[in-house]
């Protein structure tokens, strides 16, 4: 692929308007979102059963269904998540190990998985929800009153990680751009050796302003985000 079609791609994929009404899509939509496409699949699997052209599609249509089952099975467990982020499920306080979650995990350390948790996973909300329903395990709440106050300017792992790639994307441009005060490279040149090898990667000098440059037109401080998007 092109350069314009990765950018063309991107565009598209952040085209993410339609799948929420509101500033940031809801785990209830997400939900509803997964059921929309697991239908599409089992639709098309079925469809696909007597195509116009004799071609035997058994494998695609296996393919299909099972794309679909795992669809269902994500669906379900993100309806039970919007449910309890909804504040209907009760969820226990902490976790086995009686480290907390939430507001309450705040200021603690976190020295292994599972251990205090600001922010949950949906493994770990889904187990704190299961908890809760053993008898006598303990003292329980709810994932909106744990949670109270937390979440602005929140995002996650995965979008740290892309916008940390699309960063460096955006560096690895830049440097190309600007004049190397050591070897003399020109716009759209790599910077070279004493003996004018062409290299990878770009003299300290050139490097470090190129980053200077995309990270005060992105916001960023160092290699940390100073605001996050949307937020």
């Amino acid at each position: 692929m092109t350069d314009d079609t990765y950018e063309t791609l991107a565009e598209t994929e952040a085209d993410t308007a339609g799948l929420m009404a509101g500033k940031h899509i809801t785990v209830d939509e997400l939900a509803t979102e997964l059921s929309a496409i697991e239908l599409r699949l089992r639709q098309l699997a079925r469809a696909v059963e007597v195509p116009a052209t004799p071609v035997e599609l058994v494998d695609i249509i296996k393919s299909l269904r099972s794309n679909a089952s795992s669809l269902r099975e994500t669906g379900d467990q993100m309806g039970f998540l919007a449910r309890i982020v909804a504040g209907d499920v009760p969820l226990v306080t902490t976790f086995p190990n009686g480290a907390p979650w939430g507001v309450a995990a705040r200021g603690t350390d976190r020295p292994d998985y599972g251990g205090p948790a600001i922010v949950p996973t949906v493994w770990q909300l889904l187990k704190l929800a299961s908890d809760a329903t053993r008898p006598g395990f303990g003292e329980t709440t709810t994932y909106p009153e744990a949670m109270d106050g937390i979440g602005i300017g929140w995002e996650s792992k995965a979008a740290s990680v892309r916008r940390r790639r699309e960063r460096d994307a955006a560096v690895a441009v830049e440097v190309l751009r600007l004049p190397c005060a050591t070897c003399d490279a020109t716009d759209g040149q790599q910077c070279k050796t004493k003996t004018g090898w062409a290299a990878d990667n770009a003299h300290v000098g050139r490097q470090r302003q190129a980053e200077a440059l995309v990270d005060e037109r992105l916001g960023y401080l160092g290699e940390n985000p100073v605001l996050v998007p949307d937020a």
